[in-house]
């Protein structure tokens, strides 16, 4: 299968990355001869030229590719790339060939709503759109309920991976092997899907390996109320969430505004603050601001006395989410000097992600790292969609499989199903008599049924095994 993508930035560079990691055929084009230069040393082909150009499609191999992904900045060019590669896609390709799978990347909403009603796939022929922004609020979201965690990675259906180190205080868990600490805890040791110690691979753990201090270790579980638990387990002192939090919202901008309509809905308080009157007052005559629990002050976030006279200190959270990441940092920093206990920031430099924690922020996420996933997930569609790659356990990644009649352990038991020690099994998602999609924890006894969506964790270079086992 070949994959083009269209703009050499970071997301599509991080995008090419995680494809090559599955050995996948990839093609990188793009017009900016530095972004050229500075992907020639990734193992995949490198065109130095415009997406929205005909025959610069034909050199990449449009009539043989499977997927065409456009990641460039600009809406508009990314529509266009998508529509054109159609096009040439059905020139070129074989009479048998399956339709091209086009993927855009988009910042506005409108584009966001066409995909929505039908109507992107027919004048652009785009078949998927990718706006990171609400991903990276959900995760930002329950990534701020503790700052022991170092990042959550929603999968939907109240499923979680959230990734943490094991700390000296773990006495129930450290030097035993993770059979051995099962039987000492009670309800179970916690699914661990994935851990890194200093200086070794990143593996899947099975039931033999013995656990140390300062592991890093992803963890599977369904509840943002089991977050708690896992914490104690692991050595870290787990602190109550408050069921109405209260919430400063720095920045009344687009992110800001769906950031506090988010926490809205979850039954906080917000607290919206603004030095832009104009912003303040669109936001306040919108719809979000109507609502009771809303209250938009017009003032500058980095004025001690109007933080001060709004009360801050007695705020449970405070998020910034200005356009200028440093100018987000000075914001988050100033609101937890003043007694904020929680903190989160939207950053777009990922560097900058590590530099916050060091520096006390409780939780920042990286945006463009979202759209990579989103775009793998969507890559991924021929099975049931989720995809993700761990962000402090390299090589470890999450996909999706829907359990079909084809695959032999359809029907199965778990412990009966043959599965190999190098993947496991986080979750099975399943619907219910309602039809509402559940998550499971996948027990030994648990049966696995036909249209059931697994949620795998393994190295990447396994992908194709899994899906022949999966029979995809």
């Amino acid at each position: 299968m070949r994959i083009i993508i269209g703009g050499a930035g970071r997301v599509g560079t991080d995008l090419a990355k995680a494809l090559r990691a599955e050995d996948i055929d990839v093609v990188l084009m793009d017009s900016d001869s530095r972004a050229v230069k500075n992907a020639q040393n990734l193992d995949v082909l490198v065109i130095h030229g415009d997406l929205t150009k005909r025959e610069k499609l034909h050199e990449a191999g449009i009539g043989t590719s499977s997927v065409f992904v456009a990641a460039t900045n600009s809406d508009e060019r990314n529509l266009l790339a998508c529509a054109l590669a159609n096009h040439a896609h059905k020139e070129l390709a074989p009479e048998n060939a399956e339709p091209l799978l086009s993927i855009c990347r988009v910042h506005d909403m409108n584009f966001i709503e066409e995909q929505k009603n039908g109507y992107l796939s027919q004048w652009a022929k785009v078949n998927h759109v990718i706006n990171p922004l609400e991903g990276a609020i959900q995760r930002l979201h329950s990534g701020l309920r503790s700052s022991a965690i170092e990042e959550v990675i929603p999968f939907g259906h109240e499923a979680y991976i959230i990734e943490l180190d094991i700390t000296n205080q773990a006495t129930t868990v450290v030097f035993q092997t993770l059979r051995e600490a099962s039987n000492h805890i009670e309800g179970g040791m916690p699914l661990i899907v994935g851990l890194k110690r200093e200086g070794e691979k990143s593996i899947v753990p099975d039931g033999d390996f013995m656990l140390m201090p300062n592991d890093r270790i992803a963890v599977a579980t369904t509840g943002l109320t089991s977050f708690n638990r896992i914490l104690n387990i692991f050595g870290h002192e787990a602190t109550d969430f408050p069921v109405s939090p209260r919430v400063a919202v720095i920045g009344a901008n687009r992110i800001g505004r769906r950031i506090a309509d988010d926490w809205l809905k979850s039954g906080a308080e917000v607290t919206v603050i603004e030095r832009d009157l104009q912003l303040a007052n669109e936001l306040s005559g919108s719809r979000t601001g109507a609502h009771p629990n809303l209250e938009v002050i017009h003032g500058d976030h980095l004025d001690r006395d109007i933080l001060t006279e709004i009360g801050i200190p007695d705020h449970h959270i405070a998020i910034a989410a200005l356009p200028d990441d440093l100018a987000s940092i000075a914001a988050a920093l100033l609101a937890s000097d003043m007694g904020v206990d929680r903190t989160g920031l939207l950053l777009n430099d990922a560097d900058l992600v590590k530099v916050t924690q060091r520096m006390g922020i409780t939780f920042a996420v990286d945006r463009k790292r979202v759209a990579v996933d989103n775009m793998l997930a969507q890559i991924h569609t021929k099975t049931a969609g989720s995809y993700a790659l761990l962000t402090n356990i390299p090589n470890i990644i999450g996909v999706s499989m829907e359990v079909n009649e084809r695959a032999k352990f359809s029907g199965k038991r778990i412990v009966e199903a043959n599965l190999p020690d190098w993947l496991r099994i986080a979750f099975i998602q399943r619907r219910n008599t309602k039809g509402m999609w559940e998550s499971l924890r996948p027990s030994p006894d648990k049966t696995l049924l036909n249209g059931d969506r697994l949620i795998i964790f393994s190295s990447p270079d396994r992908i194709t095994d899994i899906e022949k086992r999966f029979k995809v």
